[in-house]
Formats: C-alpha cells, sequence, structure tokens
C-alpha cells in the first residue's frame, strides 16, 4: 500500500476509539489485512465516526490524495462487497460509509476541479463493473423487502451521487446512472402510498437531476422512459409528490398571514403604510418565503413531466379532498420545516372542496408571481410560466381547465396595492380556466414597475393566447366577467406607450404590444364564437371605445418608428397594420356617439347609452379579416436552456445540504434499532435450546 509521513506521528497518542485509529492508520497507508484476512467483516461491525472519516481525507494534500488511491479504491470495493450481504449492520454500516466517502470526495473536487474523482474512488481498471455492481445492489434493496429507513439510505447514496457537482454535466459518476438506469424501481416506489410518503420526495427529485444529465447531448435513458410512462399509478404518485411540497409552501405562505384574532384574509387588510407598487423595493416580503428552495426541485419536477409526458395531464385533474388527506409526511419536507396544521388548512380551502395538482399549482404561482426583485425571483417565476406554457398547449389540460362541470373554489394571492384594498371575499368556484386567467391579470397588473420584467410579460400574454386559441377552435364559451382582463391588456399598452423610451432600451416593445393587439383582434373578429353572451361582446367594443387615447397613442408611436430607419422599423410597422381593426371600430362608432349625443343634448353618456349605440351601428361597421390570430410558435426548450441550468444548479445545492450526515446517521440508527430487535429473540431462542439440551 501507499505510505506517507506525518509530523507529529511520534507523540503521545490520546485514547482514541478503535474504528478512529483504523482511519487514522489507513490514511497514512498502512496494511491493515496482512496479518488478519477478516478485517473487513470486522471493520464494517464498527459504527463509522463519520467527522473524523471526513477529517482524515480533508487533511490529504493533492499529491497525498493520489497516492492513496489504491487505498481508497480498496475501501470502496468493500463496501460495495458489504452491500451484498445478508449481514444487516455491515451492510448499514457499508452504505454510511460509503455516502461519507463521496461526500468528502465531491467536496475536494469543488475546492480543486484538477482532483480525479473517478480514479481516486473507482480506480483505472473496470469503474464500470464496480458502479454496476453497485447500483445492482441499490436496485435489489429498494425493490426489495427491507425496511424503509435501508431504502432511505440507498436513496440518500443515490442523491448524494447526483448532487455531487453544481453542474450535473461535469459530474463523472452520474454517466454510469445512465449506463444502468433505475428508473423502473424508483417508479415503482411511487406506487404505493406508504412507499410514496416515505420516500416520494427523494425520488422524484433523484428523478428530476437524472432527467436533466446531459439530456441535449446524448440519449438519456430517464427522458426517453419519462416520456413514455403510462402507468397510471405511478404518474398519480408522481403527481402527489408534487402536490404535497407545492401546498406544504403554499400553506407556509398563507399560515404565516393568520393572526390570533381572524383568519388569514382579515390580516391581508392590515397590510397597508409603506407596501406600494411603484418602485422595485417596496414589493413586500411574503414570509413565506424563509423556507424557499425546498420546492423548486419539484417545480423542476412538475415542469420536466408536463413538458415531456402528454400522459401526465390526466393527474393534473386526479382529484382528492383537501381536509380527508393528511399534510405532507416530514420524509417529503425539506430540513426545518414542520408540516402545516389542519387548522391553516380549513382556513385556505372549504372542508367540502376537492384539490388537484393544477388548483395547488395556481396558488403557487400567484405567491412565485407576486415578487420579481430578484434574478432568483425572476427565474422561478419564468419556470412556473413555461410550466403553464406546456400545459395549456395540451389539448386535454384544457379541456379539463374548461369543463364547466369541474369547478374549484381556487384562493390565489393578491399583492396589497395603493389603488386597492383587499377585501376578505370568498372565491367563487369556477372552471380553473377562468382561475389561470385571473392569475394572469393579477400579474399583468401588478408588475408595470420601472424595472419592467419584460420577458415574463412575454411568456405571460403567450399562455393567454394559448388559452384564447383553444376556446375560439374549440367554440367554448367560458362563463365569466371579461372586462378585468380587457382593462390589464390596456394598462399594458399604456404603460409601454408611456415608458417606450427606458424599455426600448431592454426589451422590443412592439413585438410584445403586438401580442397584446393581436389578442384584441383575436376577440373582435371570432369573439362572437366563444364569449358567453352577445352582452360580452358588446362590452369589448365599449372598453376598445372608452380607451381609444390609448389605441391611437400607440398607433402614432408605431407610425412614427415605421417611418424612421432605426432598428424597430419593421416591427413598428407590423404593430401600426395591426391596429387597423381597432381604429375602424374606435373612429367608426365615434361619430355616432357624439350624433346621438348631440341629439339628446347630453355631455356625459352612461355605460348603457354607449352600448345602445353601439349594437345599433354594428351593421354599417366595416372590418378586416385577420387569419391565423390563434396561430402560435409551440414551446420549445432550446430557448431556456441556461434558465433551466440555472435552476437545477440551485435545486442541486439545496438538495446537498438535505443528503448530509445527520440524516444519513439518523436512518443507520433506525435500522440498527431495528436489526438488534430482531437479533434478540433469535439468540434467545438458541439460548434456550441450548440449556435444554444440556
Amino acid at each position: 500500500m501507499a505510505t506517507r509521513k506525518r509530523s507529529g506521528s511520534g507523540s503521545k497518542r490520546h485514547l482514541k476509539e478503535k474504528v478512529v485509529q483504523i482511519y487514522e492508520s489507513f490514511f497514512r497507508g498502512e496494511d491493515l489485512t496482512s496479518d488478519n484476512p477478516t478485517f473487513w467483516d470486522e471493520f464494517f461491525l464498527l459504527k463509522p465516526k463519520i467527522p473524523q472519516l471526513e477529517a482524515e481525507i480533508q487533511k490529504l494534500t493533492p499529491d497525498q490524495l493520489l497516492n492513496m488511491k489504491d487505498n481508497i479504491n480498496l475501501l470502496v470495493i468493500q463496501c460495495i462487497e458489504m452491500l451484498g450481504q445478508e449481514h444487516h449492520i455491515r451492510l448499514v454500516y457499508a452504505l454510511q460509509t460509503f455516502s461519507a466517502l463521496l461526500t468528502t470526495m465531491y467536496q475536494r473536487f469543488a475546492q480543486d476541479p484538477n482532483v480525479n474523482i473517478k480514479t481516486v474512488l473507482l480506480g483505472i481498471e473496470n469503474p464500470g463493473c464496480k458502479m454496476q455492481k453497485l447500483l445492482e445492489h441499490c436496485n435489489s434493496v429498494l425493490s426489495g423487502d427491507v425496511p424503509e429507513s435501508l431504502k432511505s439510505m440507498v436513496l440518500k447514496l443515490l442523491l448524494i451521487i447526483a448532487t455531487g457537482v453544481d453542474n450535473i454535466d461535469d459530474n463523472p459518476l452520474v454517466e454510469f446512472l445512465m449506463l444502468h438506469s433505475l428508473f423502473e424501481p424508483l417508479i415503482h416506489l411511487l406506487c404505493t402510498t406508504t412507499e410514496r410518503q416515505q420516500h416520494g420526495y427523494d425520488v422524484v427529485l433523484l428523478l428530476m437531476f437524472l432527467v436533466n444529465y446531459k439530456k441535449h447531448e446524448s440519449a438519456n435513458p430517464y427522458v426517453v422512459k419519462l416520456s413514455i410512462l403510462d402507468d397510471e399509478l405511478a404518474l398519480n404518485g408522481y403527481g402527489q409528490v408534487i402536490t404535497a411540497a407545492l401546498n406544504d409552501y403554499v400553506m407556509t405562505t398563507f399560515g404565516g398571514m393568520q393572526t390570533n384574532t381572524g383568519g388569514w384574509l382579515s390580516s391581508l387588510t392590515s397590510m397597508v403604510g409603506g407596501i406600494f407598487l411603484t418602485n422595485d423595493e417596496t414589493q413586500p416580503v411574503l414570509r413565506g418565503q424563509r423556507y424557499s428552495g425546498g420546492e423548486e426541485g419539484m417545480l423542476l419536477a412538475l415542469y420536466e413531466a408536463a413538458h415531456l409526458n402528454r400522459n401526465f395531464m390526466t393527474t393534473l385533474a386526479h382529484s382528492s379532498a383537501t381536509a380527508s388527506a393528511p399534510p405532507s409526511p416530514p420524509a417529503t419536507l425539506p430540513p426545518h420545516q414542520t408540516p402545516p396544521n389542519l387548522a391553516q388548512i380549513q382556513a385556505l380551502i372549504d372542508n367540502e372542496q376537492p384539490t388537484n395538482l393544477l388548483v395547488t399549482f395556481f396558488q403557487y404561482c400567484s405567491i412565485v408571481m407576486a415578487d420579481t426583485r430578484t434574478e432568483a425571483s425572476i427565474n422561478k417565476c419564468s419556470l412556473c410560466f413555461i410550466t403553464l406554457t406546456c400545459i395549456v398547449e395540451e389539448q386535454f389540460a384544457n379541456s379539463i381547465m374548461h369543463d364547466q362541470n369541474l369547478t374549484f373554489k381556487v384562493q390565489l394571492y393578491r399583492l396589497p396595492m395603493r389603488h386597492r384594498k383587499i377585501v376578505p371575499e370568498e372565491p367563487p368556484s369556477q372552471p380553473l380556466a377562468s382561475t389561470l386567467i385571473d392569475l394572469l391579470v393579477e400579474f399583468m397588473m401588478c408588475h408595470l414597475l420601472k424595472k419592467f420584467p419584460g420577458e415574463l410579460y412575454e411568456v405571460c400574454v403567450g399562455v393567454l393566447q394559448r388559452v384564447l386559441s383553444y376556446q375560439k377552435r374549440c367554440r367554448v364559451r367560458l362563463t365569466r366577467d371579461w372586462r378585468p382582463l380587457w382593462a390589464a391588456l390596456i394598462a399594458l399598452l399604456k404603460f409601454l406607450v408611456t415608458n417606450e423610451t427606458t424599455l426600448l432600451r431592454r426589451h422590443n416593445i412592439f413585438l410584445m404590444a403586438q401580442q397584446v393587439v393581436n389578442i384584441f383582434n383575436l376577440f373582435i373578429t371570432f369573439g362572437d364564437t366563444f364569449l358567453p353572451t352577445p352582452a360580452s361582446y358588446d362590452q369589448l367594443y365599449y372598453e376598445l371605445i372608452r380607451m381609444n387615447q390609448v389605441f391611437d397613442n400607440l398607433f402614432y408611436m408605431a407610425l412614427r418608428y415605421s417611418t424612421g430607419d432605426g432598428e424597430f422599423k419593421a416591427e413598428a410597422l407590423r404593430l401600426a397594420n395591426c391596429l387597423v381593426n381597432v381604429r375602424a371600430i374606435t373612429q367608426h362608432f365615434a361619430p355616432k356617439i357624439d350624433a346621438w349625443l348631440a341629439s339628446q343634448s347630453l355631455s356625459t353618456p352612461s355605460e348603457d347609452q354607449i352600448l345602445e349605440v353601439v349594437r345599433k351601428n354594428y351593421d354599417s361597421l366595416i372590418l378586416k379579416l385577420q387569419e391565423g390570430l390563434e396561430s402560435y410558435e409551440r414551446y420549445s426548450e432550446k430557448s431556456y436552456r441556461s434558465l433551466l441550468s440555472k435552476l437545477v444548479k440551485g435545486a442541486t445545492a439545496f438538495a446537498r445540504q438535505r443528503s448530509d450526515a445527520a440524516a444519513l446517521g439518523h436512518h443507520s440508527a433506525a435500522l440498527v434499532s431495528h436489526y438488534t430487535t430482531l437479533a434478540v429473540p433469535t439468540l434467545c431462542k438458541y439460548y434456550l435450546i441450548a440449556i435444554y439440551i444440556d
């Protein structure tokens, strides 16, 4: 074995536990097996001392670490061998030792990227065979009839491997998980309630990481298998784990707003004073965000399922009664977060109301979308929007959300602002498509800031366009008040025109304005096929006429840029052309209304009077038929690779904290206690037999 000298080796030793002495001798390069053939059997019966093991490895210089590779290879081989033994104590301690070894080596790799952890851990000869044997043992444990704590330790080990490096593509050990897939045993753990409650969070998180390993560079078996998964039990289990994690975040946020004397709704009305949404510094801090991070991995897992697997859309509608379902078990929660109590659940949702993944996701989005102050919050908000984009592009998901017989009371988070007061009221029971539109309206109205999140608005308007396109194609009449949506879209156009000089430095506002105007064109041209009543169509014309100044200013801005030689000339010209029908409406009805007012000797007409004039003058209105308004470019992940990479790195760092030595030690102690309890009756039986024979 390789040797190295250590200063102070001749000094008087203090009394140390035997396993610590073995660590020290082992990492000095001493051969401990030559005089003791049963050394490894005895070694793995000793309880590991993880801090001391990690300290011994951290003491090694890079050269010493490289010289120690033969010893470390041997330790890894023995750990893997013990995983296949029937002696449970050795199996548990081997798992704990190997996990600590992996964790420390990944730490060394983070400190010095030149460290070749693949060579140090597995050696040069047949590293694939060693990892294959390890993963076969993991498969046996995950699929076998063993204590749940043992499965938890194996999952923690796999998470240590998957999250060892911030950029999973640079992780040399994850490649072996691609060659020897564990997809089937992992998915099987989601099919039963007990195992899902114990391991669901870790399983879904692990699958999310593995799906993201070089997904655009080579064939990833986890991407392929997740995309074709059609096991209803597994998909529902996958969705329930995500629902539990997102629901914990929602409960934490809303529950934190509760007071002793009233519910969370009444407390919202007291959040006044300095909370005004006029600049970036005045946005309120959501108290629930102190636990932010644990749900991001689940949000990524939801995105991957919605993006890859069309069968997953059936899970979105899988309903369960919230009141009859217990809070998420501690095993599915991030560390230091306790499950919400039932009082918080009852404060949010009526006991009689069912819920599903979409309901919880909409509530979660309403909280996340309230904060766009930092890059991290914008990234999370972007992920919510692109996940919504994937969902609304699916026909089945749209049919669920527009089903008039499938209604929910969904309480969305709303920001207190200067121009409105949050009034405590019960949310209406409505189809989820209507709730989604409410969510989009809330976002559009609350972020017209100096630091304008233009990219988020583009995706937000894109989600809205897809929902309306479905309604137009399928002639679905969604019963709701459409005026708040029209008001939000007009407010957005007014903001773009008012702040054109500032915004054009960072955003192409002409493209966004064209998106919005085309949505109005969709209402104008085809609104009679999907608006609920003729009165709704009349109200659309009323809003266009009432806010004609906004559209005129938008047209003049587009005209100004389209006649110049600037970089936005082409986009400005297209925007001006898009406004042809809106301007036709305002120019047609304005003189009709003025003539009617003159005939009635009125100066300030009421809404009903304007609507009456509109109804009488439809016949003489000439509009241009515009085709392709409902068409859109389907979502492509290519545009968001950088964003997704950042989010996966963040989730990796958070997950690495959860797979710490304390968690492994807890499972290890539980297993040792379990196996010791099983062993005592057996020993007593043999002892009694021996006495009887004597």
